[in-house]
């Protein structure tokens, strides 16, 4: 947290060895809502050449960023387009969750094994799918701009809310989550995510579910209404309130 969960490519070229294939990224991120700089996206490309990695790079949150954040995709950096295997979809930026549309682009020696793999998945997006996604490429720009915009008003909501109530919450630039750390009233993450469920009827994931490194915080989606953003707030304050 106190990096603001940014990938470190000190820590990344550490772990290749000689066996290493894939570079797998997941930018803007979940849980965390941390997004990749310039600087950090320049120094993972310059592992991927040096080291021969292919780079898997899941950008399904890439329209969702916020202040002043301009997401870049890795493919387009300089060297990386014919390395990188690019995964996207509609759920998170046209609001298509369930609809079951997505895209892969990689280059084609890459792109033959995958289609391979897809046929044996799943026989196609449905049609009334398909003219859905054609109709958000066409003609929801403005639609998508109007909801980032009410994203990023929910976002500032919530971080300074969990602030105000002392869960430590550093700024997510992407996504529509936050991370606070909970750790400072003593529950695990599991402990304060069941009682905050069962106490006090919020619902939120706890950190601990995406791996150990996330126990002591707590993923908390601002992806509802602002009114149900101000309600679970009272009610978190009023949770953490009655740990002393």
């Amino acid at each position: 947290m106190e990096d603001d969960f940014a990938l470190d490519p000190a820590a990344v070229e550490a772990a290749v060895t000689p066996r290493s294939k894939v570079l797998f990224l997941g930018y803007p991120c979940n849980p965390t809502g941390a997004v990749l700089r310039h600087d950090t996206l320049m120094a993972l490309a310059d592992i991927a050449a040096r080291h021969d990695l292919i780079v898997v790079s899941d950008e399904i949150y890439d329209r969702l960023v916020y202040g002043g954040h301009h997401h870049e995709a890795f493919s387009g950096l300089r060297g990386m387009r014919e390395r990188t295997v690019l995964l996207g979809g509609f759920s998170k930026a046209y609001a298509m969750t369930g609809w079951r549309v997505g895209y892969v682009c990689a280059p084609h020696d890459l792109l033959e094994g995958i289609v391979k793999v897809h046929q044996y998945e799943i026989m196609s997006a449905p049609t009334t799918a398909q003219d859905a996604a054609l109709v958000a490429l066409t003609a929801a720009e403005m639609d998508v701009q109007r909801m980032v915009g009410e994203y990023d008003r929910r976002r500032r909501l919530l971080v300074d809310g969990l602030q105000r109530i002392g869960l430590p919450t550093f700024e997510p630039r992407g996504a529509f989550y936050a991370f606070p750390r909970i750790s400072g009233t003593g529950l695990t993450s599991d402990e304060f995510s069941e009682r905050l469920l069962f106490e006090h009827g919020v619902a939120a994931i706890p950190g601990s579910a995406f791996g150990p490194s996330g126990e002591g915080h707590l993923r908390a989606s601002y992806a509802t209404s602002y009114d149900q953003l101000e309600e679970a707030l009272v009610r978190i304050e009023r949770f953490v309130g009655s740990l002393g």
